[in-house]
C-alpha cells in the first residue's frame, strides 16, 4: 500500500484528477474521537500503509495539534511525519492532492514527506477579497486599509510565494477589473488554477486571473472551512495555482539529490528530515556525548521555521 497522506478536515481533501490518485485518510480530531480511538485509528493506519504524512497547518484548532503530537509520542514511532507547511487553506488542499499523486510513485516515505517543503513553493495561493481591515497574512498599507471601508471595494491579494495586495477598480457582480500592472505575478510554468467561492459575487479570478497568468485550466471546489478565518473576512473569493501533471511534479522531485538521515536513516530531500525533523547536518555532539531527543518525539509541535 502507498504512504498515507492525511489530513484534519474532509474539506481538504479535494477529488482525485485520475483513478490512480488514492484518497487522503481525514484524521477525526478531539471533539469527535478520543484519544484512544486516536491511537487505534493511527495504529491501523500505520498497520496498513507502512508510513503516515499528515499534514499539519499552524491555523489548526491548539488541541487538535496536541492530539496528533500526542498520539506520535505514545506509538514511540518514526512513521508519523507531522508536517507544519504554512499554506492558505485550499492552497493546502492542493499540496495534500500533490503528495497523494506521489505517494504512488517509486518514492520512498522519506522523500514523500519533505517533498511537500518543496512543492510549497510552487504553488501560487491568494484571494480576492472585500475587506482587507482586519487581514495580517499579508503587509497591508494605511491606504489599503482606509480604502476597505469603501463600499463594493474589492482587493486582489497574493500570500505565497510572495506577498501582493492591490486594489481592484469596479465593484461587484464580476465587474471589478485591474490593469496588468496591478494583477498579482503569477508562475511561468504549467498550472491549473483552482478557486472556491465564499460570500463575495465575481467572476474576477475565472474571468481575468486565469487568462493572465495563462493557466491549462480552472476548476471550482467548494471553500474550505477555516478559509474566512485565514483572510479575516468571509467576504472573498480564494484561488490557488498548481502543477498538475503528476509526471512534472515526478521529474522535479527526482531531480533533487537524496541524502539519509543522520538520525532515523530515512531518505530525504531538501535540508531536513520530514519524520524527525533532525537537520540534514548533524548537530555538534553534546558535552556529556549523549544524544538528544529528536524534536518530532516532543509531546509539543515543533517551532515552525
Amino acid at each position: 500500500m502507498p504512504t498515507a497522506i492525511a489530513v484534519t478536515s474532509a474539506d481538504l481533501v479535494l477529488p482525485a484528477p485520475d483513478r490512480h490518485t488514492p484518497p487522503a485518510v481525514v484524521l477525526h480530531p478531539p471533539g469527535q474521537l478520543d484519544l484512544a480511538g486516536a491511537l487505534a485509528e493511527t495504529s491501523a493506519l500505520l498497520e496498513r500503509h507502512g508510513h503516515l504524512v499528515a499534514l499539519v497547518p499552524p491555523w489548526l484548532p491548539t488541541a487538535t495539534v496536541q492530539r496528533l503530537h500526542t498520539v506520535r509520542a505514545i506509538l514511540e514511532t518514526d512513521r508519523i511525519a507531522l508536517l507544519d507547511i504554512d499554506l492558505p487553506p485550499l492552497a493546502t488542499a492542493l499540496l495534500v492532492r500533490q503528495l497523494r499523486q506521489l505517494s504512488v510513485c517509486d518514492f520512498s516515505p522519506g522523500v514523500i514527506a519533505s517533498a511537500a517543503r518543496l512543492l510549497s513553493h510552487y504553488i501560487h495561493a491568494g484571494a480576492l477579497l472585500g475587506s482587507v481591515a482586519k487581514l495580517d497574512r499579508v503587509p497591508v498599507g494605511l491606504k489599503a486599509h482606509a480604502r476597505s471601508w469603501s463600499p463594493g471595494a474589492q482587493f486582489a491579494v497574493l500570500a505565497h510565494p510572495t506577498p501582493y495586495l492591490a486594489k481592484l477598480t469596479g465593484s461587484g457582480g464580476g465587474g471589478a477589473h485591474a490593469g496588468g500592472s496591478a494583477l498579482p505575478p503569477g508562475p511561468a510554468y504549467a498550472t491549473h488554477l483552482t478557486f472556491a467561492r465564499g460570500q463575495l459575487s465575481s467572476d474576477w479570478v475565472a474571468a481575468e486571473l486565469a487568462p493572465a497568468w495563462r493557466v491549462q485550466g480552472v476548476m471550482e471546489n467548494p471553500l474550505p472551512a477555516d478559509s474566512p478565518l485565514w483572510w479575516a473576512t468571509a467576504k472573498l473569493v480564494e484561488f490557488a495555482a498548481a502543477i498538475p501533471d503528476p509526471s512534472v511534479l515526478y521529474q522535479l522531485v527526482a531531480s533533487v539529490r537524496r541524502e539519509e538521515c543522520h538520525w532515523c536513516g530515512l531518505e530525504l530531500i531538501g535540508d531536513r528530515c520530514g519524520f524527525c525533523a533532525a537537520p540534514l547536518a548533524a548537530p555538534p555532539p553534546a558535552g556529556s556525548g549523549e544524544r538528544t531527543t529528536p524534536p518530532a518525539f516532543a509531546g509539543a509541535p515543533r517551532p515552525r521555521h
